[in-house]
């Protein structure tokens, strides 16, 4: 199996669509995130389905319970190989996601955001360090039924250990020669498939190269 998904965050329906055609060969599936999704809805998604390839859904749920619930139950239809919703929502909510998911998608639980450490979760009332704070909120995933977690590179390998049988995505990768951006917690992608990620989720590596197919190629090699 293929475990990289190639995260297409653009507003572009034919860039995306260009995009995940080159390099549909290379990679395991493709990430819709909020920018796509709200520039194109479910009528965009059904377009880069008929590739053929998986979609990740990356809505990052968050809400009361039933309105969560609700909403994953608007996106049946779309069938969605992987959704996620945020663990801060509470054990209710993780609960009632997973029960109002299709048979086959995997429902995955946002743990804390590549793009924050140790200063920014001390800034929202979080006292917890960054790998502390995924690890309870894994716990709280696990126990209620979901099944994985989204975390980053750093914290993988203990989430594995504590949940050896969670599919656990791991997005905020990078090449070890290549800039971070705007994620603070990040490793290569050898190094979370090494540590126990399911999936691996790359963007920029791959949709910001000159050639999207041989970066998907390499990064593949690199597995």
């Amino acid at each position: 199996m293929n475990k990289i998904f190639v995260a297409i965050d653009t507003p572009d329906l034919a860039r995306a669509s260009a995009i995940a055609a080159k390099v549909r060969r290379h990679v395991g599936g493709i990430k819709l995130g909020l920018e796509f999704f709200c520039a194109h809805g479910p009528h965009g998604v059904h377009q880069m389905a008929e590739l053929g390839l998986p979609i990740f859904l990356d809505l990052k749920l968050h809400d009361i319970p039933n309105t969560v619930a609700k909403a994953v139950q608007a996106l049946r239809p779309l069938a969605p190989a992987v959704l996620t919703v945020h663990a801060a929502g509470g054990r209710a909510m993780l609960e009632d996601a997973k029960a109002a998911a299709p048979t086959g998608t995997k429902v995955v639980a946002v743990t804390t955001l590549t793009s924050l450490d140790a200063s920014d979760l001390s800034s929202i009332g979080v006292a917890h360090s960054p790998h502390d704070q995924v690890l309870r909120l894994a716990e709280l995933a696990r126990s209620a039924g979901v099944d994985g977690v989204v975390c980053s590179g750093e914290e993988v390998a203990a989430v594995h250990r504590a949940w050896p049988k969670g599919f656990l995505v791991v997005p905020g990768l990078r090449l070890p020669d290549g800039a971070a951006g705007d994620q603070k917690r990040v490793v290569t992608p050898r190094q979370a498939a090494d540590a126990g990620a399911s999936i691996l989720v790359i963007g920029r590596p791959i949709t910001q190269a000159a050639d999207p197919d041989q970066a998907a190629r390499a990064i593949e090699a690199t597995l």
